[in-house]
């Protein structure tokens, strides 16, 4: 018989507190109960009419709870067995019979006692309670479905309910293992059937929607295991099948390979840990993974660097001097230079690398010299030419995140050298560009400083690389198209074109043996004497280099192997009259000095691509209305020295015995021939100024004097460049004095013995002293022994002296 209390009536009932679990009406469960008030209130419940309240605690750590601890909603219920066990609790079953309220608490020892009212309310099946029991009910089988944790006869029995109420109830209590103890507190409290129909379909929604996702995301775990295991599977079966072949196994024996060269490369420790890092990494990949590319690209690079690999220095420097000189005529400076750093190695153990920039026209052994002293040190020699390069990532790499990222030329570069202290040519610095991509120069500070290439660090390895036992060398055509900070870095040697003596030499003892081997023939086969030589030179090439030399010795060559083919004697002697016989008729004329004194000519100095060379000025007087005309594709520069001499001569025309007002009847026209040839600089000034003096004044200029200087407008004469080109084209074109300025008597050693005996220079500082020069038919014996500034010299093997006068 179910016992229970009508609506109104406060009756007295022991009180049991839950813990994790909630007791609903029409719900039968097994109780354990261990807490001795507990057990004290069932057993007062099963002595008087068997009904107990049941109620939840709110905190269910809490072990000595207290009234405000419970929750007021709980369930009248019913005692219907009681079982003693042997480890002193209690098990009762009970049956919920409907919800109650507690009222008060009438007593709490030696359990709770308390008065609670019933709450009952009319169970009726409207439509709108059956729209609600119709959507639990289909909500409840989909999460039975999903589910799988309650079988399917629940939805049966739920189904049995006529009544929403009940319905909602042995749903909830069917759910009670699932439900969190809140939403089954809140089922509990929910006395109206429609919102408890309502409030246990947002459950069901809400623990559906999680089931779903359970059953997506398990579904995506199942599918990537059965991928991993199929992966597994196969490879087992490649193992095996190379087993069966007698193969090693691909990955293990990939990952041992890379493990013993990490050990043997004598890495650092910082490039060690992350050469080991990346090879974890690979272990972990599959095979077949994009990354796992990537990744093997960099060990692979790393290992094959030259960490610790270094070959010993040739510290003899005698026989490097040996090798020097017997792959190079001249180029002293470069070889003192190279001895030098030997003689200090010697002394010094740790010396850094020089960093060297030669500097100098095409075609004077610049890239050579460079190969020489690999083999003077007996290094290891590479070469990378950065004309053009434009990219910053040209010198440093790419990051690895680019496809087909690899290291820039300077490790591609130590890769190929193979030792970490090779001699490392950079060829053609002054070509480098820059643009969006960065500036190359820029990245080669780092490359190029010896306090930082001890640590340069490549994009694409991201570990330190030691450069500061490189020896770097480095090429230029010019110094001027070098970034100023570079420049700052190196040592800068300059290579001046080559003497014809030094050319003859040249031809004799390096290309011609050289270029004869090459085409299969000896010196039986071709006659070729110095006069030839210098002839071939002087009308068949205009180099300050030997390229163009090297050229017509090999087309030389190449008829001799022809008339040796077809039949001919294989010995063809050359001279002056038959060289045009082989090379044509010839391509160059050689600037010589004038056949007699003109007047309005004077002979100007200049350095070309081919070296020094003279430069004719031609000044003409004409009717006119003061013009100057400056022809013969003159630079800016030019320009304004004319005009600054110009103002010079006209500032002093009562001195040169020219009419003062002659810049208002006359126009002068200034001509520097071969017109089709640019030309540029301030050297020419003081031959100007000696032209128009000359045109002027009505006198000659010596044929046989070339002059080089910048002018300003009050008469001083400014020091210039290229002394010794200029000496040397001078030379080879017949001029026996050169007026210099004095400033620039520091340079006058740099020109060879044979051109110092031969070729007398006049050291002046101001206009004055070059006119009393280049316009006098002899120049003056009294002029030169007087002790005035502008003494004649002339330059003998132990170079000029202060007291000695010129005869």
């Amino acid at each position: 018989m179910k016992r229970g209390c009508r609506q109104g009536d406060n009756r007295a009932y022991p009180l049991l507190a839950l813990r994790g679990m909630l007791v609903f009406p029409q719900m039968v469960v097994h109780l354990e109960v261990g807490r001795e008030r507990s057990v004290v209130a069932v057993e007062e419940a099963l002595a008087g009419d068997r009904a107990i309240v049941l109620a939840g605690q709110r905190d269910t750590r809490q072990d000595h709870p207290e009234p405000s601890d419970i929750h007021e909603i709980g369930t009248l219920a019913e005692v219907k067995q009681l079982i003693r066990l042997a480890s002193g609790t209690v098990r009762v079953l009970v049956e919920g019979i409907g919800r109650v309220r507690v009222q008060e608490y009438i007593a709490r020892a030696p359990c709770f006692r308390v008065r609670a009212e019933e709450l009952a309310v009319p169970d009726l099946r409207v439509p709108a309670t059956e729209a609600m029991m119709r959507a639990v009910a289909q909500q409840y089988e989909q999460y039975i479905k999903l589910s799988k944790r309650l079988p399917a006869e629940t939805l049966d029995t739920a189904m049995t309910e006529d009544r929403p109420g009940r319905m909602a109830d042995v749903l909830a209590a069917h759910m009670h293992g699932i439900l969190k103890p809140e939403d089954r507190q809140d089922l509990l409290e929910a006395v109206e059937p429609g919102a408890r129909l309502e409030l246990l379909s947002r459950i069901l929604g809400r623990e559906t929607e999680i089931l779903e996702l359970e059953r997506k995301i398990s579904s995506r775990v199942r599918k990537q295991m059965e991928k991993a295991q199929k992966d597994y599977y196969l490879r087992e079966q490649l193992k095996a099948i190379h087993k069966e072949l007698g193969d090693k196994e691909d990955r293990t024996s990939e990952v041992d390979d890379y493990r013993q060269k990490i050990g043997s490369a004598g890495f650092p420790a910082e490039v060690e840990e992350r050469a080991l890092r990346e090879l974890d990494r690979l272990d972990k990949m599959p095979p077949m993974a994009a990354e796992a590319v990537v990744v093997r690209n960099y060990l692979d690079w790393l290992v094959s660097l030259p960490w610790s690999i270094e070959t010993p220095d040739r510290l003899e420097v005698a026989r490097a001097h040996e090798i020097l000189d017997q792959d190079h005529h001249g180029l002293e400076k470069p070889k003192e230079r190279i001895l030098e750093y030997l003689a200090i190695r010697q002394l010094a153990k740790n010396l850094r690398g020089p960093i060297l920039c030669l500097v100098g026209p095409p075609g004077t052994g610049k890239t050579s010299v460079a190969r020489s002293v690999a083999r003077a040190l007996d290094r290891r020699f590479v070469r990378v030419s950065f004309g053009g390069v434009r990219d910053e990532a040209e010198i440093r790499g790419h990051r690895r995140t680019y496809v087909g990222a690899l290291p820039g030329r300077i490790l591609q570069g130590m890769r190929r050298a193979g030792s970490r202290n090779p001699v490392f040519l950079m060829d053609e610095i002054d070509k480098l560009a820059s643009d969006f991509r960065g500036d190359p120069a820029a990245a080669l500070l780092e490359v190029l400083d010896p306090e930082q290439n001890h640590a340069f660090s490549d994009h694409y390895l991201e570990v330190p690389f030691d450069l500061s036992r490189v020896m770097f060398i480095t090429t230029a055509n010019s110094q001027h198209s070098i970034p100023r900070p570079l420049l700052d870095r190196m040592e800068v040697i300059n290579l001046p074109g080559y003497t014809e003596d030094e050319k003859v030499a040249i031809a004799t003892n390096h290309l011609l043996p050289r270029i004869l081997t090459e085409h299969g023939l000896h010196r039986g086969h071709l006659e070729m004497g110095e006069g030839v030589l210098r002839r071939l030179i002087e009308e068949y090439t205009r180099e300050a280099g030997v390229r163009g030399l090297e050229r017509e010795l090999a087309a030389v060559c190449r008829k001799v192997a022809r008339d040796l083919v077809e039949g001919g004697t294989g010995h063809l002697p050359l001279s002056v009259d038959n060289l045009h016989h082989f090379l044509g008729p010839p391509r160059y004329r050689v600037n010589l000095a004038e056949k007699d004194d003109e007047v309005g000519v004077a002979t100007a100095v200049a350095v070309t691509d081919s070296g020094g060379d003279i430069m004719p000025i031609e000044v003409t007087v004409m009717r006119g209305k003061g013009t100057l005309l400056l022809t013969g594709k003159l630079g800016e520069i030019m320009r304004e020295s004319a005009q600054a001499a110009f103002s010079y001569i006209r500032s002093r025309a009562r001195e040169f015995g020219i009419e003062e007002d002659f810049h208002e009847r006359y126009d002068l026209h200034v001509h520097i021939p071969e017109g089709a040839m640019p030309k540029e600089g301030p050297s020419a000034g003081i031959a100007m100024a000696t032209a128009v003096v000359s045109a002027l004044a009505n006198r000659t200029v010596r044929r046989d004097v070339a002059m080089t200087g910048e002018i300003t407008l009050r008469g001083r004469v400014l020091p210039v460049g290229g002394i010794k080109e200029k000496a040397l084209g001078a030379h080879r074109s017949g001029m026996k004095i050169m007026i210099l300025p004095r400033e620039n008597e520091k340079d006058l050693l740099e020109i060879p013995l044979p051109v110092r005996k031969e070729l007398q220079a006049v050291l002046v500082d101001h206009m004055d002293q070059v006119l009393e020069v280049a316009l006098a038919q002899r120049f003056p014996l009294e002029l030169l022994c007087s002790g005035e500034p502008d003494e004649v010299r002339q330059f003998r093997k132990d170079g000029p002296k202060d007291d000695e006068c010129a005869t």
